[in-house]
């Protein structure tokens, strides 16, 4: 959807840009389908922060999204679509024939009106409908990936990203990921034809501190503006550069471009490119 500009009226709305919201077409959500969600402040179970620079924010509900889509061969009709403060991309509410609703993670082109459908069969290939992969024709774009059959969509939902479907050899089907990747998923996974909608979501420039602390982002501070007691690239007299042989983390270990994948992984075997373009030999 367009991105939205203001007159320069102040220095934060200068270089700032907004979500026009055009495509929304219903402001309040289901009232059954929200849950509330409790800030943790970047704290794991035992209170001790695994994620720094989190806290504070805009209060938000949770939309239980149907990620299975597991109703199978049910039409659903699209009755709205909405804004969903947790993601870039758009919600689409389904009511299937049945009286159910769910929510599910919105396909570009989707409207309201819009009959669609999951099946284990393959079924028409239009934006929204949800098959195996092995039921989809080779070259088609999709999202809401399956990384295991029937453990519901976890591959590619972000706002304007799609996988590019490059083969189908024996169990697994070949997909060309957004980052570049190429790796092979069972070919028994479900998948969602089409690309997520909102792909102008990336264009959004927050242009001010105070729109990131509402979405629940604290200030960052340089290690090398610290004292040496509170970072390895604390210290020196007025501006100075870090001082060693490479980046380090508050803790020592080392940071900036280091490579952080576990090696030695089971699905290794299924990544076929990496997304850094060096085939696997």
């Amino acid at each position: 959807m367009p991105i939205k500009k203001y007159n320069p009226t102040t220095s934060g709305r200068r270089i700032s840009s907004v979500d026009a919201f055009a495509d929304i077409t219903k402001t309040e959500p289901e009232k059954k389908l929200t849950v509330f969600r409790k800030s943790v402040g970047g704290r794991n179970a035992q209170g001790r922060i695994t994620v720094r620079h989190r806290g504070g924010g805009a209060r938000r509900y949770v939309r239980v999204v149907d990620y299975k889509q597991d109703k199978f061969d049910v039409p659903a009709k699209v009755a709205a679509i909405e804004y969903d403060p947790n993601r870039g991309a758009r919600l689409a509410l389904l009511h299937y024939r049945d009286g159910e609703k769910r929510y599910v993670v919105a396909t570009q082109g989707l409207k309201v009106g819009d009959v669609i459908v999951s099946s284990m069969n393959r079924v028409e290939i239009k934006p929204g409908n949800r098959m195996p992969l092995e039921q989809i024709p080779v070259g088609i774009t999709v999202h809401s990936i399956e990384l295991v059959p029937g453990n519901g969509g976890q591959l590619v939902r972000g706002a304007g990203l799609s996988a590019r479907y490059m083969a189908l050899e024996g169990k697994y089907a070949q997909l060309k990921m957004p980052s570049g990747e190429i790796r092979l998923i069972s070919r028994l996974s479900m998948a969602t034809v089409g690309v997520v909608s909102n792909p102008d979501y990336r264009l959004i420039r927050w242009g001010k501190a105070g729109r990131s602390r509402h979405l629940g982002i604290r200030p960052t501070v340089r290690g090398k503006a610290m004292n040496p007691v509170d970072h390895p690239h604390g210290g020196g007299e007025g501006r100075h550069p870090i001082g060693l042989k490479h980046p380090k983390t508050p803790w020592g270990k080392p940071a900036l471009g280091v490579k952080t994948r576990r090696t030695k992984l089971a699905s290794d075997k299924l990544i076929v490119q990496r997304r850094n373009k060096k085939r696997k030999k």
